[in-house]
C-alpha cells in the first residue's frame, strides 16, 4: 500500500480528489504540481507541506516562489520541476493526474525509478502506450488505472489468472450530455451546453470529450495497451446511469462487472492502497434507489470522434498521438469559443489526413507527430 504520493495535477478535479483521499488515508505528499493556479497550489502546499512544489508556467512559479518563502518548500517550473517531483526518492506512487501530453515525460521517469503509477493521465497510454508498457514490464513499476472504467476492468479482472480466458471487454459510456441528439441539433451547441454532463463533475477538457464520445475512444485505446487487448476484443456500451463502470466478459460467457456510485474517490483510493481493500471516504452505492440500469449502442454517425478514435486504435504506431494532440487543440479551440462543437471531429480528422503515421514509433517520432497534428 501507498505511503507516500507525488502529485502530478494537483488543482485539478481528480488532484483535489486524491488529496482528500490521502487526507482521510494519513498518506504523505512529497510533491504537488499544477500549471499556473497560484492561489490553489500555495493553499494546498501550506496544507499538506510537500518538499517539492511545481508550476509549470515560469511567472506563476516565480510569483509562488515568493509567497512560499521561508516555509522550506522548494519552488520548480516547467517540465524540468514536473520529471522532478515524478522521481523525488521518498515517494512511492505517482499520481499522474495532468492534463494532455506533458504527463508523459514525467510519467516515463518515474517508471525508471520504479515507482508505482496511479495513471489518470490517459493520453500517455493513448500516444505512447507501447513505450510505457514496455518500460513498465522492464523495471518492475506497477501501473494502477485511475479512470473509473479502467479500475473496473482491472478490479474485474483480479481473479483471472490466464487472460486467455478472457472473451472481451466492456467499457461502459454515460453517453455525456448530448445523448439522442441529432448531428442537426448538436451545430448550435455552446461551451455551456457541453460542459453539462449527467453524472460527473469534471474538468472542462475531458467533460468535452466526453460530449463527443472522444473520452471513451481514448479509454479504447488506452486498454488495449493496459489489458494487452486487440481492438477486436474491446467494445463500447452505452450505459446512461454510471453505476456500472465496465464489464469483463469470459469465455464461458460469464460476466463480472463493478459497480459503485459515481464518486471518483473510490478509483482513486484503490489505486494507492492496491491490492488491499480499507474504508474510505467514497460514497456508498444504494442499490435499493439508484433505479434501473439501461444500455444502448453508440451513434457513431452522430458523435464522429468515436470512430476516428477506433480507427487510430487500429492503425497503431503514431495514430494515437496524432488523434490526440489534433483532439486537445480543437477542443481548446472549441472550449475559447473559436470552432462549433461539429467542428472538433472535422479539425481532429482532418489532421489524420494530413500527418503521416509511424510505425514502430520512438519518443521523438510519437513528440513529432502530437506537434504535427496540433499545427494541422
Amino acid at each position: 500500500m501507498t505511503k507516500t504520493i507525488s502529485l502530478l495535477g494537483a488543482t485539478g478535479s481528480i488532484g483535489r480528489q486524491t488529496l482528500a483521499v490521502a487526507q482521510e488515508l494519513g498518506l504523505s505528499v512529497a510533491a504537488l504540481t499544477a500549471n499556473r493556479q497560484v492561489d490553489l497550489l500555495e493553499q494546498q502546499a501550506r496544507q499538506f507541506r510537500p518538499r517539492l512544489a511545481v508550476l509549470y508556467d515560469p511567472a506563476a512559479a516565480k510569483e509562488l516562489r515568493e509567497r512560499l518563502r521561508g516555509t522550506g518548500i522548494e519552488v520548480m517550473e516547467g517540465p524540468e520541476g514536473l520529471t522532478a517531483a515524478a522521481t523525488l526518492p521518498e515517494a512511492d506512487t505517482v499520481v499522474t493526474a495532468v492534463m494532455g501530453s506533458v504527463g508523459l515525460a514525467p510519467t516515463l521517469a518515474a517508471i525508471m525509478e520504479k515507482k508505482r503509477i496511479a495513471l489518470a493521465n490517459k493520453e500517455t497510454l493513448v500516444c505512447a502506450g507501447e513505450l510505457v508498457m514496455s518500460a513498465a514490464r522492464e523495471t518492475g513499476a506497477e501501473i494502477v488505472p485511475v479512470d473509473s472504467e479502467h479500475s473496473a476492468l482491472f478490479q474485474s479482472l483480479e481473479g483471472c489468472r490466464d487472460r486467455g480466458g478472457v472473451k472481451r471487454l466492456i467499457l461502459t459510456c454515460s453517453g455525456g450530455p448530448f445523448y439522442g441528439r441529432t448531428a442537426s441539433e448538436l451545430k448550435g451547441m455552446t461551451r455551456e451546453d457541453a460542459l453539462q454532463h449527467p453524472n460527473w463533475s469534471m474538468g472542462a477538457k475531458i467533460t468535452v470529450d466526453s460530449a463527443t464520445l472522444m473520452n471513451k475512444g481514448l479509454e479504447f485505446i488506452e486498454a488495449m495497451h493496459l489489458y494487452h487487448m486487440p481492438p477486436e476484443k474491446i467494445s463500447i456500451v452505452i450505459h446512461r446511469e454510471s453505476i456500472i463502470h465496465s464489464l469483463v466478459e469470459y469465455c464461458d460467457n460469464a460476466i463480472l462487472a463493478q459497480l459503485g456510485a459515481p464518486d471518483m474517490r473510490l478509483p482513486i483510493q484503490y489505486a494507492l492502497t492496491w491490492p488491499e481493500r480499507i474504508p474510505g471516504p467514497a460514497s456508498p452505492l444504494d442499490l435499493w434507489n439508484c433505479g434501473p440500469l439501461t444500455f444502448g449502442t453508440p451513434d457513431l454517425d452522430t458523435f464522429r470522434c468515436l470512430p476516428l478514435a477506433l480507427e487510430a486504435a487500429r492503425t497503431g504506431g503514431t495514430a494515437g498521438a496524432i488523434l490526440n494532440g489534433a483532439n486537445e487543440a480543437a477542443v481548446a479551440r472549441f472550449l475559447e469559443g473559436k470552432i462549433g462543437f461539429l467542428d472538433i471531429a472535422e479539425q481532429v480528422a482532418r489532421a489524420m489526413d494530413q500527418v503521416p503515421v509511424v510505425q514502430r514509433p520512438t519518443l521523438e517520432d510519437i513528440l513529432e507527430a502530437d506537434r504535427a497534428a496540433r499545427a494541422v
